[in-house]
């Protein structure tokens, strides 16, 4: 039986720290307050964090440490405390993105409402009470993964591919939540669509998204969805969490 946290060795100068097996609220704050401890130690030779699911890659110089010894150096890091239990990130927000739920925008809405034991009115409901976390970056530049809902949205993916989704495109599976950042095939069911453009190069800041941030995706009506296709972010609002 594999004992968690668990480190790994990736290539020559990676580590990858691992919190869990599968997608757990525990195991995802986990990876997101260890990495936001290592960027604020910022240990010698670690050059590079990331966060997936339940990991937290770490990158290093191996010219500036040996991997054993930042391998006993984030041992040394994990035992301090009970990183399932710990604070979340300072900075976090709450960001509310306003979505059109299903038309022939998002034509696979009624399907997924079946599948979770819904009416299309129950699952529109559903999705856009929903406060769900950016788990990760990924895939994709700037594309937030988001979870977890209900367990009714423990829905399985697709068993072919919907060839093409938008730029903006709310998909759902296996009780999460992918907004698209380009256009691409999915096997995820598109359920809602909005103007948003997560990946904004010309910008400072090029990923809106943040891991560790809330998100909402409040319904809105096709008129208003237009009206905010001119908007550069799209009709997106943010607030500082606490």
């Amino acid at each position: 039986m594999t004992t968690f946290p668990l480190i790994a060795s990736v290539g020559l100068d990676g580590l990858l720290v691992r919190f869990g097996e599968t997608l757990e609220e525990p195991a995802n704050r986990a990876a997101l307050a260890f990495r936001a401890a290592l960027e604020t130690e910022n240990p010698e030779g670690v050059e590079e964090c990331s966060t997936s699911l339940v990991s937290c890659f770490v990158r290093f110089d191996p010219l500036a440490v040996a991997p054993e010894d930042l391998t006993a150096r984030l041992r040394l890091i994990l035992e301090r405390q009970d990183w399932y239990a710990a604070d979340l990130p300072a900075g976090r927000r709450l960001l509310r993105i306003p979505t059109v739920y299903g038309t022939e925008l998002a034509p696979q809405l009624e399907e997924a409402a079946a599948l979770a034991g819904m009416s299309a009115e129950e699952a529109v409901k559903s999705l856009s009470q929903a406060q769900v976390r950016v788990t990760a970056i990924g895939f994709a530049p700037g594309q937030p993964y988001m979870g977890t809902l209900p367990e009714a949205w423990a829905i399985p993916r697709q068993t072919a591919l919907t060839p093409q989704v938008p730029v903006g495109a709310l998909v759902v599976a296996i009780r999460q939540l992918v907004l698209f950042s380009v256009t691409t095939p999915t096997g995820w069911r598109h359920v809602g669509q909005t103007a948003v453009k997560l990946f904004q190069p010309q910008s400072e800041t090029p990923f809106l998204l943040r891991p560790g941030d809330e998100v909402r995706f409040p319904s809105v009506s096709r008129e208003a969805y237009e009206r905010m296709k001119g908007d550069p972010m799209g009709g997106l609002t943010a607030e500082a969490l606490a």
